[in-house]
């Protein structure tokens, strides 16, 4: 037989056998027949020989590991695309380091230009963010808009000032230093839509590959005013719909924006719809101020009573309502949100809905309960913790040890019934959805730690139905569900039991649970071979993008 080769040219019957396929259909299945885009049947290689003479190809996985493609359930395909094909600012240890890479990307470019810089992190330096003379001086005059690695605030340029003039009024403007709160969304706003469209759609064509190699089938695009466009989302969704592309699930998050969403054909008026800001950039709204920052508990963009307006009118709607929320006084206005709206519509015809909260970072039992209540999805980041969680963390530095401490609690979501899907924000975080899956089972913090079969299923079946697209798209493998999948290098399957929370039963071969890729702390993972949506490929390994 042919080594595995997958290849845009597929017929439309074909066999994998002689691998791992991860299926609740047959936790030892090593074959897959496909048809007309579609599992037709999995099981043994010994079974797959009743069906060798029925098929146009026949493809030996030589070991590999087949599962569902991945769902990321909240990305920024133009800002990930313009980093991967422009200037990231990710790993930065100095302003001095910053500066001069904005002076080598400016180098040849035109005045008129608008330079796009995203990922810088001041948390770790010792000397302080650049001010704005300086990113003048290293930009020549140019538009610059650099955004910090949560995308809350940024450092810009006086040329981006001066076309933006309002803005000097604006909240959280700085005439010397970094942007905040409502200046840091007019100017991002402004920098988007001066993006050439050439240019828009290079980035998310990248993104979308990129989202390709890692074994990600479907992306769900965060738009709105101030995060992005009209235009932007437009363009997201026109390459989603592309069947040799990642498919591209779009929010349009504007206070009852319902008209424009529809107009869009985004899945609701939802995403980045923001109720509070960061913990990075000291934004995200607080119960008690900051514990590096005394005099401030950061900001609330909405009113409990706008949130529940809003909330209201997408349910009468039919559609999906949803807020970007982190803080814990963030998180307590959109439950008042909900349960003012459910004295209007109704516990039932809220739970219909599918309403959405994403990064909802912090969460207490009172707030859990709620969402699961009303059924609202918990759309959530696991690299998160791994970038910002721990001793030494970020979280402890904005929050304190306490505070930290109770920080993306996942296992507490799950034992309170509330859906829970697992995106990067990327490019806030990257894209690589089995650190993700690691960084969920190895959460800093014991007690917040799930079982690594239950973080990948937050990661595939719990984005499609985040999506509300679980009758047509599981988001599992099984007879009848489309054939979208990702092959996996040759890997040690384990049943991972971080701790003792987890049934050593589990972990025994006999018990018959299918296993994952070891994803202990250091163990590399695996490396995507191709990446199929409904029988289409979409990455055939030959390009895996930069080395990581």
């Amino acid at each position: 037989m042919p080594p595995l080769a997958l290849h845009s040219g597929l017929p439309d019957r074909y066999l994998l056998h002689g691998g791992h396929v991860y299926s609740p259909s047959d936790p030892f299945a090593t074959a897959m027949l496909i048809i007309d885009g579609r599992v037709a049947w999995i099981g043994s290689d010994a079974g797959a020989a009743v069906h060798s003479d029925s098929v146009e190809a026949m493809f030996d996985l030589d070991g590999s590991l087949v599962t569902p493609a991945f769902v990321d359930a909240h990305v920024h395909l133009t800002a990930l695309g313009l980093s991967i094909t422009g200037l990231d600012l990710s790993g930065i240890a100095s302003s001095e380091e910053l500066l001069r890479r904005l002076a080598d990307a400016v180098e040849g470019q035109p005045l008129t230009s608008v330079i796009w810089g995203h990922g810088w992190d001041d948390s770790g330096w010792s000397s302080a963010p650049p001010t704005r003379e300086q990113i003048d001086a290293a930009s020549g005059g140019r538009a610059v808009f650099l955004s910090r690695v949560d995308a809350h605030s940024a450092l810009v340029s006086s040329a981006l000032v001066d076309r933006n003039p309002d803005v000097r009024r604006a909240d959280g403007f700085d005439p010397e230093g970094i942007v905040t709160r409502d200046a840091n969304l007019i100017l991002r706003a402004a920098a988007s839509e001066s993006i050439p469209d050439k240019q828009r759609q290079a980035a998310q064509r990248a993104a979308l590959e990129r989202a390709a190699s890692r074994g990600i089938a479907s992306v769900h695009e965060m738009g709105g005013p101030g995060i992005s466009s009209a235009i932007d989302l437009a363009s997201a969704l026109s390459l989603g719909q592309d069947p040799d592309h990642v498919e591209v699930i779009g929010y349009w998050g504007e206070i009852l924006g319902l008209e424009l969403a529809a107009e869009l054909g985004a899945h609701g008026c939802a995403g980045d719809l923001f109720v509070d800001g960061s913990l990075g950039s000291h934004t995200a709204c607080l119960r008690e101020p900051y514990a590096d920052d005394a005099t401030t508990s950061g900001v609330a963009y909405l009113e409990t009573q706008v949130i529940a307006e809003h909330i209201r009118a997408c349910t009468e709607a039919g559609i999906q309502a949803g807020f970007h929320v982190i803080g814990d006084a963030a998180m307590d206005r959109v439950i008042a949100g909900l349960s003012a709206a459910a004295q209007h519509v109704g516990d039932e015809a809220l739970r219909r809905c599918g309403h959405r909260v994403e990064h909802a970072e912090m969460l207490d039992a009172e707030a859990m309960n709620a969402l699961s209540r009303w059924g609202v999805t918990a759309s959530m980041q696991p690299s998160f913790d791994a970038a910002w969680g721990g001793a030494a963390g970020m979280y402890v530095d904005r929050l304190g040890p306490q505070r930290a401490r109770a920080m993306n609690p996942f296992a507490s979501v799950l034992q309170h019934g509330v859906p829970l899907a697992f995106g990067s924000d990327a490019p806030v975080t990257a894209l690589e959805p089995w650190e993700a899956v690691r960084a969920a089972a190895f959460h800093h913090q014991s007690e917040h730690r799930v079982s690594t079969r239950a973080a990948f299923a937050a990661h595939t079946r719990g984005g499609r139905r985040a999506a509300r697209q679980e009758s047509r798209e599981p988001g599992v493998l099984q007879e009848g569900a489309p054939a979208t999948f990702a092959v996996w290098t040759d890997t040690e399957l384990r049943v991972i039991a971080p701790d003792d929370r987890i049934s050593a039963w589990s972990t025994d071969p006999r018990s018959g649970t299918p296993g994952l890729p070891d994803l202990t702390p250091g163990v590399a993972a695996p490396l995507c071979r191709g990446t199929v949506r409904a029988g289409r490929v979409i990455f055939d390994g030959t390009n895996p993008g930069e080395e990581r």
